[in-house]
């Protein structure tokens, strides 16, 4: 072998020893064991590295509802794979309840609190400012909490959820590119402008019709049609015999669309009659956007926004991991796909 090879082979050998052991070096073995002081109840998932953390999960609205009880799914899902302690409690969508069972749920002690961030930061940070300081880690889903998330995403406060406005804007850009709809075309938006955070997705909604010159009449989400979706039947019947014009029906909640169909069939509707579009898929909703009742749903994956803050409480108690930002709305579903999402739909994953 001349001696160019030779030297060029025990340089190869040497670069590829330097390899291993760099590589060996950069190996870590992660325990599986909770760290001092997690011990307690959640030692009966034994061997799952969150166990014996204790955490309140807020799912938001009412038990077994259309939005939530998928957000509750993805919770169980993350508790049973990882091992952690949960309690959850339902707040119907109330921001004056999530903030009394928020102080609640910091009376019992736990290690984590996930948090639907509907009452916004004026009304939650001095709250969370007092669970910090109680060592308790907070986190929230679904609607943001800028305030909350700059002062504690290092100790574990993070986001799962649509970026609320652009959520909103992208559905309303995409349904003037869709259906063509311009100057003088009348909307119906219903959603939740009152509640801070909360109802910058409505505004993003208003702002891109409005940007295409559409007339926006606006309503807001009561309370009892915000806990009982049905509720509202006779104010969508009142302005769409008021309004036969109209020509757009958007409905800034999850519940409300799933209920749209039964909404313009009160209204004496067909399928053709009203172009429809949302938020979030549930059964209903699949029903309705195979029978053309509904025509296009902006999906924000409410499943990952039970299973991610779970899986955030766990990484910030057991390995001190900051808070994560995760934007879960960046999908649309409508007949194109439906059949692909529908079974997952079905089982309240999607």
């Amino acid at each position: 072998m001349p001696i160019s090879t030779r030297i060029r082979s025990i340089r190869l050998l040497a670069i590829l020893l330097i390899l291993s052991l760099l590589l060996s070096a950069c190996t870590v073995t992660i325990p599986v064991t909770p760290t001092a002081g997690q011990a307690g109840a959640g030692e009966t998932t034994s061997g799952k590295w969150c166990s014996g953390v204790n955490i309140v999960f807020f799912p938001g609205g009412p038990a077994g509802g259309v939005f939530a009880n998928n957000v509750y799914n993805g919770a169980r899902q993350a508790e049973a794979d990882l091992g952690p302690t949960v309690q959850y409690v339902f707040s119907d969508w109330d921001p004056q309840k999530m903030i009394a069972q928020f102080k609640e749920a910091m009376a019992t002690k736990p290690d984590g609190i996930a948090v639907m961030g509907h009452p916004g930061d004026d009304a939650f940070l001095p709250l969370i400012d007092e669970a910090r300081a109680q060592g308790i880690i907070v986190t929230s889903q679904n609607t943001e909490l800028p305030a909350a998330l700059a002062k504690y995403q290092g100790e574990g406060f993070g986001y799962v959820g649509a970026v609320n406005y652009t959520a909103g804007y992208r559905l309303g850009k995409e349904i003037i590119r869709r259906y063509g709809f311009g100057e003088g075309d009348r909307a119906m938006v219903w959603g939740l402008l009152s509640q801070p955070t909360r109802g910058e997705r409505t505004k993003g909604v208003i702002d891109a019709l409005e940007e295409a010159g559409m007339i926006v009449d606006y309503f807001e989400i009561d309370a009892a049609t915000n806990a009982d979706p049905a509720a509202g039947t006779p104010t969508f019947t009142g302005y769409v015999s008021a309004n036969p014009d109209v020509k757009l029906v958007v409905t800034d909640h999850g519940g409300l669309t799933a209920t749209l169909e039964t909404y313009l069939k009160a209204a004496g509707k067909g399928p053709d009659d009203i172009v429809g579009a949302g938020f979030d898929l549930s059964p209903a909703t699949i029903a309705a956007i195979r029978g053309g009742w509904t025509d296009l749903v902006i999906d924000q994956q409410p499943w990952l926004q039970g299973y991610l803050p779970i899986l955030q409480i766990c990484l910030t108690k057991v390995y001190g991991f900051s808070g994560l930002v995760i934007d879960t709305g960046g999908g649309f579903a409508d007949k194109s796909n439906i059949e692909f999402l529908a079974p997952l739909a079905e089982k309240e994953i999607r």
